[in-house]
């Protein structure tokens, strides 16, 4: 929400198409783009779970030793510019025409893991997604006649990442 009232034009974007959608039973595909972009570039956690290496494993010539542990930057794996061109900015045009999936199937998006250690609360998120029946019933407006650009976007890493100002919006009819 906050990506979106930080770039009206993606925001005005994903309602001109819901408004084109509501009332059919069609997938809404800008607030599936939506959500993965928002899980690249704000994973609920900058690391998974740690794994532990079962036996040594050989990665682009570098050897991962047996009994090692493992953790991924799932923050900084959504910010890499190897990856992703511009990763500092929020496109969900990125995920309009992508099979890339954040259920632990593509490699690039694992904001919640992947395989045996995929977090437990992946269907509470799933169903989670409600952003377009948010942005369908009300107008939104920063708070106190905030700038956009002056929203922070200052996270506080722990084992969860979390805005370090909350968003303070506000909806209007």
């Amino acid at each position: 929400m906050t990506e979106l009232l930080r770039n009206p034009e993606k925001l005005a974007k994903a309602r001109t198409e819901l408004e084109e959608v509501v009332g059919k039973n069609e997938h809404f595909e800008a607030a599936v783009a939506i959500v993965k972009e928002t899980f690249r570039l704000h994973p609920a956690a900058p690391f998974l779970v740690p794994h532990k290496a079962d036996t040594d494993v050989e990665i682009d010539s570098f050897v991962v030793p047996k009994n090692a542990q493992i953790l991924v930057n799932v923050w900084a794996t959504g910010r890499d510019s190897n990856v992703w061109l511009d990763p500092g900015s929020f496109m969900q045009e990125r995920f309009s025409d992508s099979e890339n999936d954040f259920r632990g199937r593509d490699f690039e998006l694992i904001p919640f893991g992947a395989g045996r250690g995929i977090c437990p609360g992946l269907p509470l998120a799933y169903r989670v997604c409600i952003l377009w029946s948010i942005l369908h019933s009300f107008n939104w407006r920063l708070e106190n006649g905030m700038k956009r650009k002056d929203v922070d976007m200052t996270e506080k890493f722990g084992l969860t990442l979390q805005k370090a100002i909350p968003l303070r919006a506000i909806p209007t009819v």
